[in-house]
C-alpha cells in the first residue's frame, strides 16, 4: 500500500486541520551564535565591546545592567590580553558571542599557543590582572569561565554567565 511518506496512522478527515504534536520548543528569539573576527591591535578593544553590546541589544537579550556591564568588562579584558599577548603570532583574533534561553557565553580566539593563568593581585604592578579580574566578575554572576586549546594549535578563552542571577543560599 502507497502512503506517500504520510505513516500509517490515522489521518485527519479532508478540510480537518491536525495539531502538531507537542515537543521541545523551539529555540526563543535571542537565542544563536555570533561569531566576528578583528585585527590584533588596540582600537579593536572598545570596537569588540560595542559590537557585543550592540549584538545584546539588537538580539533583545534579556540581560540586566549589571550582566551586561559584567560581560564587556570580560571582553574589554580577554581582547586587549589577546592583542598585548598574542598580537606577534596571531595578528587576527576571533570574538563569539552565544546566547542560550538561560546563559550568555563571550569568548576570544587567538592562534598563540601559550595558555594564560590568572595571577594574583600585586600592588606594585598596575597590570597583570585581566584574567583575575574574568575570574572573580564571572564568579560573583554564578558562571564559570576556562581556556581551552583549539584544534589549530591557539586557545580560546571564555567566560558563560546565567541570564537570570544567581541565588545567594
Amino acid at each position: 500500500m502507497e502512503n506517500d511518506g504520510r505513516g500509517s496512522g490515522p489521518r485527519p478527515a479532508a478540510g480537518e486541520v491536525e495539531e502538531p504534536a507537542p515537543g521541545p520548543p523551539g529555540p526563543l528569539p535571542y537565542e544563536g551564535v555570533w561569531r566576528f573576527t578583528a585585527p590584533a591591535v588596540d582600537v579593536s578593544v572598545p570596537q569588540a565591546r560595542h559590537a557585543v553590546r550592540d549584538l545584546l541589544l539588537r538580539q533583545g537579550v534579556p540581560v540586566s545592567d549589571d550582566l551586561v556591564q559584567g560581560l564587556l568588562l570580560i571582553v574589554s579584558e580577554l581582547v586587549t590580553n589577546a592583542v598585548r599577548h598574542a598580537a606577534l603570532l596571531s595578528p587576527m583574533l576571533a570574538v563569539e558571542v552565544a546566547v542560550g534561553a538561560e546563559w550568555v557565553r563571550v569568548s576570544v580566539e587567538d592562534n598563540h599557543p601559550y595558555r594564560p593563568t590568572a595571577l594574583e593581585a600585586d600592588h606594585g604592578q598596575t597590570g597583570g590582572r585581566g584574567l583575575l579580574l574574568v575570574r572573580e566578575v564571572t564568579r560573583e554572576a554564578g558562571g564559570v569561565c576556562d581556556v581551552e586549546h583549539t584544534a589549530n594549535g591557539g586557545k580560546v578563552i571564555w567566560a558563560a554567565l546565567p541570564l537570570v542571577p544567581a541565588r545567594v543560599s
